[in-house]
């Protein structure tokens, strides 16, 4: 089949990266697949680029998928990317796809599921209710309210010693543009994200946060974004009471919400064993390629 590949502009442009697009058509015009690049803008990880590949069932093994690589490739190349990062569900059809283009695994990844109906109210609240010396629990909505602006921003770098595997993801540089852009990003699609942090009683500064991400119209599933803690701060069970605490204000303040989402590097075990506690219960597993250039 003749394959005909077309560069798309995209709109989704941000401080933080731009993307690239391709579709793939046959040769009446029907789509058969397309490609994302994302290319990430910010300083520490202006060596990578994000790639989204998607072919239609009908369409495989008709190199649609191996003319969008192709495309993509080159234009990460052209870009002066040193890395291509992709993800696949383990033992998939992309799995095997990402592994032909000579991409290499470097990162495995468990996903899980809570159902709020499920959901162990009692325990999560006593979870959620347990003092920790030192400690207190806040929480907003959105934006970061701003007298707690400069200390979450600082706080943002205890995902970086995050457990990645091999992946070459670089440096995530946070500023107050950043973290509102994000939480903007999230707003402008309709959604709504809900944080809650552990602050230092001694001088008020935040010592970790998790972030989940509630879908508009508060159905269907919401999804973790991050849980982390300072290093200075580790060792308290600060990850535990605050997911906790944000599990029991999305099941008390959007009560059609049917469950909540999250994925855990498999050289992760502290993060894997929270989830277990909480009662999250793994899905499926997906692995992080990479395709050094």
């Amino acid at each position: 089949m003749s394959v005909r590949i077309t560069a798309l502009t995209d709109p989704d442009e941000d401080s933080a990266g731009r993307r690239l697009a391709w579709l793939a058509a046959d040769p009446d015009g029907n789509p058969a697949g397309y490609a994302f690049l994302r290319l990430f803008a910010k300083e520490g990880q202006r060596h990578l680029a994000e790639l989204n590949i998607q072919v239609h069932p009908a369409e495989r093994r008709r190199q649609v998928g191996s003319r969008l690589l192709d495309a993509a490739v080159a234009a990460a190349r052209h870009d002066g990317r040193r890395n291509v990062i992709a993800q696949a569900e383990a033992r998939s059809a992309g799995a095997s796809f990402l592994t032909a283009g000579a991409f290499r695994p470097v990162l495995t990844l468990t996903y899980a599921r809570l159902a709020l109906a499920d959901a162990d109210l009692l325990l999560l609240t006593a979870i959620a209710d347990e003092p920790h010396a030192g400690y207190r629990l806040t929480a907003w909505e959105g934006t970061v309210p701003d007298e707690l602006a400069d200390t979450f921003v600082a706080s943002r770098r205890a995902m970086d010693d995050m457990p990645m595997g091999a992946v070459d993801y670089g440096t995530v540089v946070w500023d107050l543009d950043r973290v509102r852009a994000a939480a903007s990003a999230v707003a402008a699609r309709g959604d709504l994200l809900h944080t809650v942090a552990a602050v230092d009683r001694t001088d008020g500064s935040i010592a970790g946060f998790t972030e989940l991400v509630i879908p508009g119209g508060a159905t269907g599933d919401g999804q973790h974004y991050g849980t982390a803690v300072l290093p200075e701060h580790r060792g308290h069970g600060l990850a535990r009471w605050m997911k906790a605490a944000a599990i029991v204000q999305a099941r008390e303040r959007h009560p059609r919400l049917g469950g909540l989402l999250t994925d855990t590097a498999d050289n992760n075990p502290h993060m894997r064993r929270v989830n277990d506690d909480l009662g999250y219960l793994p899905t499926h597993t997906a692995h992080e390629y990479q395709l050094d250039l």
